[in-house]
């Protein structure tokens, strides 16, 4: 059964009806809602189709229809306007008068939170995909050696790497020389078993060594402990009668306040939207947060520089205000790129 242009402008007043009200929506309701002048007897059938389709679902006997998850996703791909709103003054300003990058972060996840009445978060900028500029081996003591390791952005690492000899200053050379050869300008991607294999060959005897300082670059090039995550307004989620009983609003309010699923949505994002200044969103079972399955949550990767990157989230109801997120979103994308440029 296609879905004709009749089917879709009844389904868009559903959804949007939805969105504004949080009730089922009846076919009483949708025949002064939209433009087809239709009868509420036609726009029932209409809406029978739409169910059995799997757009929409009655939650109750005798009550109204409500959007499903297949009906909100058509809504995003294709009913959406892909319109970029201005933040609000207040923000503007306050992102304005930032001295720091970390000041602007804290202050912008308060105001998203603000302007979209929805639990919002932001990560810390880091550099992803980031490339070794150098490696500098160092003895410590006879049974130790310093690796510093610098990579794209400054970053310094330092990690010590256990021996099982002393080594003299010449091999200490060599190794130093065989590393930043053969390593220097590559992401870890780059870093494949094959490449490893071949430095071991050429390390002899201290392949094992080698292989420790491989390591100790993987470490920091993903850099992930240093990760700082924003959160702001998860007592918004209460607002919204959907998500204020005890157990999903503990569930959602424990998602925020833990750091390592919020790390991993971070990561998601990154790599999701590694190829595009895309934004993701995700409805209701869809995802990749388990707790998260009643809700939406809208996520997009800010660049401020070549490979400097973070992760702007907003987790709300499923009937959340598409329209207005997506709009936020690329604004306040454009204004931390604005400010870090300014820095």
């Amino acid at each position: 059964m296609d879905l004709d242009e009749r089917k879709v402008k009844i389904l868009q007043a559903v959804i949007r009806n939805y969105l504004e009200t949080g009730e089922p929506v009846g076919s009483r309701t949708i025949s002064k809602y939209t433009d087809l002048n239709l009868s509420s007897a036609t726009i029932r059938n209409e809406m029978a189709d739409l169910e059995e389709m799997g757009y929409i679902i009655q939650p109750h006997t005798s009550a109204g229809r409500i959007p499903s998850d297949k009906g909100y996703r058509l809504y995003v791909d294709t009913m959406m306007e892909d319109r970029v709103r201005e933040v609000d003054e207040k923000m503007e300003m306050v992102l304005e008068k930032a001295d720091k990058v970390e000041k602007v972060l804290k202050q912008a996840a308060k105001l998203l939170a603000a302007n979209t009445q929805y639990a919002a978060m932001i990560s810390s900028p880091t550099y992803h995909r980031n490339k070794l500029k150098f490696i500098q081996l160092s003895r410590v003591d006879d049974e130790h050696i310093l690796a510093v390791i610098v990579v794209e952005g400054n970053i310094i690492k330092n990690r010590i790497i256990d021996v099982d000899e002393p080594l003299s200053e010449d091999t200490m050379l060599k190794l130093n020389i065989l590393l930043n050869t053969n390593l220097c300008g590559m992401s870890m991607q780059d870093i494949n078993l094959g490449v490893i294999t071949l430095l071991k060959e050429k390390a002899g005897i201290h392949s094992q060594l080698v292989a420790g300082v491989v390591d100790a670059v993987a470490d920091a090039i993903r850099a992930d402990e240093d990760l700082e995550i924003y959160t702001s307004g998860t007592n918004n989620i209460l607002r919204y009668p959907e998500l204020s009983d005890k157990q999903k609003a503990s569930e959602i309010i424990n998602f925020f306040e833990d750091k390592k699923p919020l790390s991993d949505l971070v990561r998601n994002t990154l790599e999701a939207n590694e190829e595009s200044n895309g934004i993701q969103i995700y409805i209701g079972s869809e995802t990749p947060i388990q707790s998260m399955s009643d809700c939406s949550v809208v996520t997009a990767t800010y660049r401020l520089d070549e490979g400097v990157e973070g992760t702007i989230g907003i987790v709300g109801p499923k009937r959340m205000d598409y329209d207005h997120v997506v709009g936020a979103m690329k604004s306040l994308m454009d204004q931390l790129g604005t400010i870090y440029k300014r820095e």
